[in-house]
């Protein structure tokens, strides 16, 4: 492996830089790995929504040979950075990156499972519609649409980290900010989807399952 790229945010430098290091995906990839081992199907393809710098979708397409690995993202940057690690991963079961923008159209007709990791909270809520909306559409009963990230409960203490981060991202963008996870779960019921499992994860994130009832 080639040196690591100065760390990265979203949105950030020249499309022309190549590969960037979002530091976070080395913090928590095992413990979404831990998540999809169970919540995956064994093969078909799988449609990562926002997939950021791409590490991830390295990660998680080396761990899991048999499904087809489709990364994504709005950013220009991103895309390069992602089709980089790819370059340099050389798998063959992951896909170049295509631009895809939750809130808009998907150029995607069909998947067996989507993972959106860190969307919800740094995009507007148009996107997480979007996000739930589209994935309808391409979704077969019992897939699975899988999200990771910062959330707030009702009936759950909330983390003084996660108040902080939340005030953080509406100071940077008045549409971010982090979600209620009852919000979110309105949004995913009425377009067809069920929670099947809440997973609490490292740093007061949480990885939640939905699947197409």
């Amino acid at each position: 492996m080639t040196e690591r790229p100065e760390p990265w945010e979203p949105g950030s430098g020249p499309v022309d830089a190549g590969k960037r290091h979002a530091p976070a995906t080395e913090r928590n990839r095992d413990a979404i790995l831990a998540v999809l081992r169970e919540a995956l199907p064994p093969s078909g393809l799988m449609l990562e929504v926002a997939s950021g710098s791409g590490e991830h979708a390295i990660h998680f397409a080396a761990a899991f040979p048999d499904l087809d690995w489709q990364p994504s993202d709005p950013d220009p940057v991103a895309l390069a950075s992602i089709a980089a690690w790819r370059d340099e991963a050389g798998l063959a079961n992951l896909r170049p990156p295509i631009r895809l923008d939750a809130a808009a159209p998907w150029p995607v007709t069909r998947a067996d499972a989507i993972l959106c990791i860190n969307m919800v909270h740094i995009s507007s809520w148009n996107a997480t519609v979007g996000l739930f909306t589209q994935s309808a559409k391409l979704l077969q009963k019992g897939a699975p649409l899988i999200l990771y990230g910062p959330y707030f409960r009702n009936d759950h203490p909330t983390a003084p980290s996660n108040l902080a981060f939340d005030e953080s991202l509406r100071s940077r963008n008045a549409e971010w900010g982090v979600r209620w996870l009852e919000d979110v779960t309105e949004l995913a019921e009425a377009e067809g989807f069920v929670v099947t499992a809440v997973h609490e994860m490292p740093a007061n994130n949480l990885t939640v399952v939905y699947r197409r009832a």
